[in-house]
């Protein structure tokens, strides 16, 4: 007997996959697990969570990117001066869509690997957003730290072809209409080179002993090397933004917000900075870490909810 087998065609790997079904919360609000927004040869798959308020219409959509010195840190979680889970579900509460990302760390991929990842996640949301039910006319991004700082980045290169990466999907524009950042690195050339107190330092591993940047760029050439700070990005088209950092943030000092800030302001570009007087790094030392949550997620609905740009 002959067995005929039709002949097999490989289409490649899988450059992403489509989102799972989602599981809706008692309160509507669907959450959709472990999306695999992007595959990247060679390392392990890049995953994203939507939580989906309940509603009629498709929700306006935040892209939250985490912390954690380029090297650490997940997408699930907030800084521990944060309660668990308050952000994103502020987000929820105010009608607002949140996405939460997988980046490269550092000792996995050198920049500008990280800032590619981020805007993977933004084409990935934008091509699935009918399926995810999110309003992608206008799109904000925010983060904390090492997310910040990437957060900013997004805002200030969606015109950049050659920084955008060929990861996920592609042809859906990584552009945002509004950033938020939080005490993130906004100058590689004026970062002092903080090192942790040694009460930090010795909870630490050897690696995280020295300035996260030099891992994030070390081998690098110097453009590449300048990609890397926001600052060199600025122009009159970029979105707005809101700063917020604390003024005794010993790790990235509160200088480098005032240096965006003024970026942005020399090209009539909306900006505001908020200074949290006496706040060490992530907000520590602070009494009021749910007032900043409230201005965060305010500002971000009050410019979702305007008109495209």
């Amino acid at each position: 007997m002959t067995i005929e087998i039709e002949a097999f065609e490989w289409a490649g790997p899988a450059r992403f996959l489509p989102p799972p079904p989602a599981m809706q919360r008692d309160d509507g609000v669907r959450v959709f697990s472990g999306v695999t927004y992007a595959c990247p040869a060679g390392y392990r798959p890049l995953q994203l969570d939507v939580r989906v308020p309940p509603g009629e219409k498709p929700a306006p959509l935040v892209v939250w990117i985490h912390g954690g010195a380029w090297m650490m840190g997940d997408r699930r979680d907030l800084p521990e001066t944060l309660r668990p889970d308050s952000l994103f579900e502020a987000f929820v509460a105010a009608g607002l869509a949140v996405a939460t990302i997988d980046y490269r760390f550092s000792l996995e991929a050198p920049f500008p690997a990280q800032l590619h990842d981020a805007k993977a996640a933004v084409r990935y949301l934008r091509a699935h957003a009918e399926q995810l039910g999110v309003d992608v006319t206008r799109v904000g991004v925010a983060g904390e730290s090492a997310g910040g700082h990437l957060a900013a980045l997004v805002a200030l290169t969606g015109q950049r072809a050659d920084l955008e990466g060929d990861l996920g999907v592609v042809g859906p524009s990584s552009g945002v209409d509004v950033a938020v950042d939080w005490y993130g690195v906004s100058d590689m050339a004026t970062m002092p080179g903080a090192t942790p107190p040694p009460h930090i330092a010795a909870k630490l591993p050897e690696v995280m002993r020295v300035p996260a940047d030099q891992h994030l760029l070390a081998g690098l050439d110097e453009a590449t090397r300048a990609d890397a700070s926001p600052v060199t990005h600025v122009t009159a088209g970029a979105p707005p933004f809101l700063l917020v950092h604390g003024t005794a943030d010993w790790l990235v000092p509160f200088s480098q917000s005032e240096q965006l800030q003024a970026a942005l302001q020399a090209v009539d570009v909306p900006v505001r900075l908020v200074p949290v007087e006496g706040a060490e790094h992530i907000f520590g030392g602070h009494g009021d870490v749910d007032a900043l949550v409230s201005l965060t997620v305010e500002y971000l609905a009050d410019a979702l909810r305007g008109e495209p740009r």
